[in-house]
């Protein structure tokens, strides 16, 4: 597919001025010295001859089934690599990549590119297919896990062959990341107390979790791209040169390794020749920082940029670039709405959160669900769902490529959920219910995009602000950058709603997982009924069992009105006249953002 069909155009044009702004921007950078990357014409990389990606014999126990992918088609590989792919990204920030330091949009991007890779990935219909493991198995009682390691992978930098002991190495790293939003779930599997890890060879790990686990949220941590990934590096890098070097100039596995960066500028990236799983047909790739959705554009129309972030509302303007084609990648993510300071374990003791506060509308200063307080809250937060207008957003700001949504982490497994939910637009109810939990004159509240690169995250944000405005909640909007946010997210201090666009989960206790008290990241609830419910589901390993979980966790989200969800939409990204299509090469895990950067050829 081409070109999307049936877009209303609009927004034709963009003025010369902000184009001749970019290029001005992009040939000042490229006076720089240190601003500017020079091209490599010749990059060194692993010494294994590229092939197809193979279908591996994975085995397991008769009571555990694993999925077996089918071979995947790599496309011919040029005899020398040549040129820039030039990538427009929202926001970077610094380039960090030692597993126990980086968090996002570190994480998201360099499993993107990819610089990193793990063990395993998902195909077009988000069946698990091998990376790094070649194989796998799962014993019956569900506590060992081995995998059978790729043999001949190299380590960017010179480092040699990918072992065992870089595996073991870098997950133990992983599991010390405060950072990762999936922290005590590899924590819990690599280093579980009750269990063991072990290497009977440079090519097999054996884990032993002492426990029963089940294996969704184990696959998500282990697949990429995903904001949530890990990958593996070299232990030896780290042992000759220290965590500072990793973190910075890290030699890693991927198809691309990391070359230089310039803060809040680029990051500049060398393709791999002879990549053990996939050589890239471009010899560099740079992932440009340009915050300004007209800036990209502009680069776009003037050849600067092959594919950036894009806003839905800019495709009639992408559409008129000649030569200029689309890669689509239906249900690519999910938009949420997020109410922070939900902490109630811990509340009224030394471990009370620093955000827990009652004194805002949608928290209750009783955790008894009977109770008149938690009633009270629940009805605001019921109010600010019923005030957004779903299909509206839908077909004005994301121009149809979206269909509206339920909860998070059940956006693609409905059917888990018990059937006739459903978040309506009824602005006069939300007003009724404001006045029944006192809150007759509205009241004050602090609204945040969570930059995620979801298209049209920020419009998207600004128009549901309008939308509580209507209702009588007077908004306070904030944008700002990710990198900005996240701590205070991550530090459980931020206090507001926030608009959040995810992943679509392979199964939705992998993302409710996030709930947890323990987990790095939060989406601003810690409270017993699903504290209770996700650990039970984590270690429920029959699949039946393991639904009725799920279906009562949904429905006390959807009565209670925890994260609900806005829309699902559709990914559209803008393929230049200098590249093909790659839409055969996307990797389905996560698509919030442009992924297969290794499979872009020259047209």
């Amino acid at each position: 597919m081409n070109k999307p069909a049936s877009i209303p155009w609009f927004h034709k044009n963009l003025s010369m001025a902000v184009v001749l702004v970019f290029v001005a921007f992009l040939f000042a950078c490229g006076s720089s010295a240190t601003a500017t990357p020079s091209a490599t014409s010749s990059p060194t990389g692993g010494s294994t001859e590229p092939s197809a990606t193979k279908a591996p014999q994975a085995t397991a126990s008769a009571s555990t089934p694993v999925p077996v992918p089918a071979a995947t088609k790599a496309p011919s590989q040029p005899a020398k690599l040549t040129g820039t792919l030039n990538m427009g990204q929202s926001d970077m920030g610094r380039f960090t990549a030692h597993p126990r330091l980086v968090g996002n949009p570190g994480l998201f991007l360099i499993s993107a590119a990819p610089v990193g890779e793990t063990l395993f990935t998902f195909d077009a219909d988000r069946k698990l297919t091998t990376m790094l493991a070649k194989a796998w198995n799962i014993s019956a009682d569900f506590k060992t896990w081995t995998f059978e390691l790729e043999q001949g992978v190299q380590l960017h930098k010179g480092y040699g062959e990918m072992t065992s002991e870089d595996v073991v190495w870098s997950y133990n790293q992983w599991s010390d990341n405060a950072k990762h939003p999936r922290g005590s779930i590899v924590k819990n599997f690599w280093q579980n107390a009750a269990g063991s890890v072990k290497t009977p060879d440079d090519y097999t790990v054996v884990v032993n979790t002492g426990q029963p686990v089940a294996q969704a949220p184990i696959f998500e941590f282990l697949a990429f791209p995903f904001g949530g990934a890990t990958w593996v590096s070299s232990k030896k890098q780290f042992d000759d040169m220290g965590e500072d070097e990793v973190d910075r100039n890290i030699a890693a596995t991927g198809s691309w390794e990391f070359v230089q960066d310039e803060s809040a500028q680029f990051w500049k990236m060398k393709a791999v020749e002879n990549h053990w799983r996939q050589t890239p047909d471009f010899a560099e790739l740079i992932f440009w920082e340009i915050p300004e959705e007209s800036a990209r554009v502009a680069g776009f129309q003037t050849g600067q940029l092959d594919t950036f972030v894009m806003a839905f509302d800019s495709i009639a303007t992408v559409e008129e670039v000649e030569g200029s084609k689309f890669v689509t990648v239906p249900q690519a993510g999910t938009m949420v709405l997020n109410f922070y300071g939900n902490w109630y374990l811990g509340a009224g003791t030394d471990e009370e959160r620093q955000g827990y506060n009652p004194e805002l509308p949608w928290v209750s200063s009783n955790s008894d669900l009977s109770s008149p307080e938690w009633e009270s809250a629940r009805k605001v937060r019921e109010a600010i769902s019923l005030a957004i207008n779903r299909p509206a957003i839908i077909d004005t700001l994301l121009l149809g490529f979206a269909k509206p949504g339920l909860l998070e982490s059940f956006t693609g497994n409905e059917d888990v959920l018990n059937p006739g939910l459903e978040w309506k637009y009824d602005p006069v109810r939300a007003k009724e219910l404001l006045s029944e939990a006192g809150y007759e004159n509205g009241f004050v509240a602090t609204l945040t995009t969570a930059k995620r690169g979801a298209p049209a995250e920020d419009a998207v944000c600004e128009a549901v602000a309008n939308m509580l405005e209507e209702v009588g909640i007077q908004v306070r909007y904030q944008n700002l950058p990710y990198s900005t946010l996240r701590p205070t997210i991550v530090g459980r201090t931020y206090e507001g709603m926030t608009c959040h666009g995810i992943p679509i989960r392979t199964e939705p206790i992998v993302g409710l997982s996030i709930h947890l008290k323990d987990t790095a990241f939060t989406h601003g609830w810690e409270v017993a009924e699903l504290e209770d419910n996700i650990v039970k589901g984590n270690q429920t390993v029959d699949p039946a069992a393991l639904d009725a979980i799920q279906r009562d966790i949904g429905q006390f989200m959807f009565d209670q009105v925890v994260q609900p969800a806005l829309y699902s939409w559709d990914a559209v990204w803008p393929v230049g006249p200098r590249i093909e299509e790659w839409t055969e090469y996307v990797k389905h895990t996560d698509t919030r953002n442009i992924n297969g950067f290794e499979f872009m050829r020259h047209r």
